[in-house]
Formats: structure tokens, C-alpha cells, sequence
């Protein structure tokens, strides 16, 4: 039987003279399938990507990808990866059409060779192929690196915080051309600070100062979180927080856009209990419902 398994991650740490950047990593990432490492910047994210791309040793532990040993097996899993690093890498000076055939002739192939496999991402910039990469918008840069890390057919793809700084449209649009990617049989891990893009990966680690505090699918982990969750609405959070955080029974209260997350603990206040609360410090108008917690609660209780 075949094993199923594109990445595996045993213990794994790294540390930057005193700071401790991966604490015993220990993930296993199935073939075919959308992982996301979900987390804050400083997580660690980038450290265990430039790992496993073989970019920097560990200090302990092992990994592989698609059974190949990252340290042992380096030059055959840096022909068989695509790598899109968190910022734009490609050459600025070069045109569109040029980074892509740069691209493609170190793979010792070209874009004629593998078009099929770049084309829905492709012609949606071909028109500007002659256009110099510095002069293109964030969602163009980002289109292009993708073309880039796929030009050479890739077994595995690692994408490190693709869509940040991208405006909203063209996040959508990132993640739609991903899961087509994710239909040609490719492994894609890929890591963000949006906690709503988590929702789009088939499994995802959360991971805080360099440990993983949650794995699973993203309902597995929204199936875990234990308390009774509240949404508070009102045109001034500021004063909902500082009413709502002393109160007996509050585990966590906290701002989410317009409204405030409300966690209470079992036996804690109900909701109309906490509305007379807001009364008697001045705040009328208020509206609140029982809510089903999303990712970001979830990683909220964990942290």
C-alpha cells in the first residue's frame, strides 16, 4: 500500500541564538490535500517553511516530503517543490514573460513544455507579459509568482503568507485558483495570518510562539471549543469591554469588527443577565446572540 503521507514533520526545532522560533513541530500532511498554517507573524510560519523547502537545517528532529529527507535528499526535493516565499521574489527588472522563462530554464524546462499547467493562472496576466514585475499591482505579482512555483510541475507547493497585503478580490481569487491546483493531484501547504482563510483548507495547525496548539480539520477544531460564545453589538466597543471583561463568569471578551465576542463560563451569566449589566453601567440599545464560534475564536481560547 502506498503511503499517503506528502509531509511528514517529527520534532522539529529551530532557534535563532536565545529565541526559540519551532518548538517540536510534529505534523503530517496528507497528498492531494490543502493544509494551512494558520497563525500571527512571529509564529514561527516562515522558520518551519524555509525547513522544509530546505532553505535552513533544523536544530533537531526530521522531516520529509514526499519521502524524501530534507536534509539528506536536498537536491531531489528542490526539483520536485514549488516555493512562493512570503515576499515578492521574482526579479523586478525583468518582464512578466521574462521571470517566467528564467523561472522555467532552472527547472531545465520550459513554459511550451508545461503551459497546460500554468494556463488559468497565466492568461490571466499574458496580456501584460511584455510589463516589468516592479510595475505590476499586488494581485498581478501575486499571480505571477504562482506561475513562477508551477512552471516545472510540481509534486508539492509552499506557499508562505501569499495573500497578505492583497486586496480582498484578489484573495478570493488566489484561493479559487488553488483549489483547482488542488485538482490536479498537488500537495499545497500553505500558510496565512487571516483566520478566515482557514475555513478554505482541507486541514489546518494552529501555531503560537513556535508550537502547534491545535490541529484538525477546521470544523474538528471549531467542535472543541467548550464555552457558550455571545456576540455584542453596540456603536462604542470600547465601553462594552470595559463593562463586560470584570464581570464574574466572563472568560474571554473580546473585539471582533463591530461586534464583541463574549465567552462565558458554564454556570456564568446569561445573556439577559448581561445586557442588565450594560444597563446599569449606561449602556442601552445593546443587542446580543448566542453565536457558533469561528477559527478565531477558537485560536483566541487556545492562546
Amino acid at each position: 500500500m502506498l503511503d499517503s503521507t506528502a509531509i511528514k514533520i517529527e520534532g522539529i526545532c529551530k532557534a535563532y541564538k536565545d529565541t526559540l522560533a519551532l518548538q517540536d513541530i510534529n505534523l503530517s500532511i496528507r497528498q492531494g490535500e490543502i493544509f494551512g498554517l494558520i497563525g500571527p507573524d512571529g509564529a514561527g510560519k516562515t522558520s518551519l517553511f524555509r525547513i522544509l523547502t530546505t532553505l535552513t537545517l533544523a536544530d533537531k528532529g526530521r522531516a520529509s516530503v514526499n519521502g524524501r529527507d530534507v536534509v539528506e535528499d536536498m537536491a531531489d526535493i528542490r526539483r520536485t517543490i514549488g516555493y512562493m516565499p512570503g515576499h515578492f521574489a521574482l526579479y523586478q527588472d525583468l518582464s512578466v514573460e521574462e521571470n517566467l522563462n528564467f523561472y522555467a530554464t532552472v527547472f531545465g524546462t520550459t513554459v511550451e513544455a508545461n503551459y497546460a499547467t500554468i494556463k488559468d493562472i497565466y492568461c490571466q496576466i499574458e496580456k501584460f507579459k511584455d510589463r516589468r514585475a516592479r510595475d505590476l499591482s499586488g494581485g498581478m505579482k501575486q499571480k505571477l509568482a504562482l506561475c513562477c512555483a508551477l512552471v516545472h510541475k510540481p509534486e508539492v507547493l509552499f506557499l508562505d503568507e501569499p495573500t497578505t497585503g492583497v486586496d480582498a478580490v484578489s484573495r478570493r481569487e488566489f484561493w479559487a485558483m488553488l483549489a483547482r491546483i488542488k485538482e490536479s493531484g498537488v500537495t499545497i501547504m500553505v500558510s496565512t495570518p487571516y483566520m478566515d482563510e482557514a475555513r478554505l483548507c482541507d486541514r489546518i495547525g494552529l501555531i503560537l510562539g513556535g508550537r502547534i496548539i491545535d490541529k484538525g480539520t477546521p470544523e474538528e477544531i471549531i467542535s472543541r471549543y467548550p464555552d457558550r460564545l455571545y456576540a455584542v453589538r453596540d456603536e462604542n466597543m470600547f465601553r462594552i469591554l470595559a463593562a463586560l471583561r470584570p464581570v464574574e463568569g466572563v472568560l474571554r471578551c473580546s473585539s471582533f469588527g463591530c461586534e464583541c465576542h463574549l465567552a462565558l463560563a458554564e454556570g456564568g451569566p446569561s445573556g439577559e443577565e448581561i445586557l442588565s449589566v450594560l444597563s446599569a453601567a449606561g449602556i442601552e440599545g445593546c443587542s446580543i446572540e448566542k453565536i457558533r464560534p469561528g477559527i478565531e475564536d477558537c485560536f483566541i481560547r487556545l492562546s
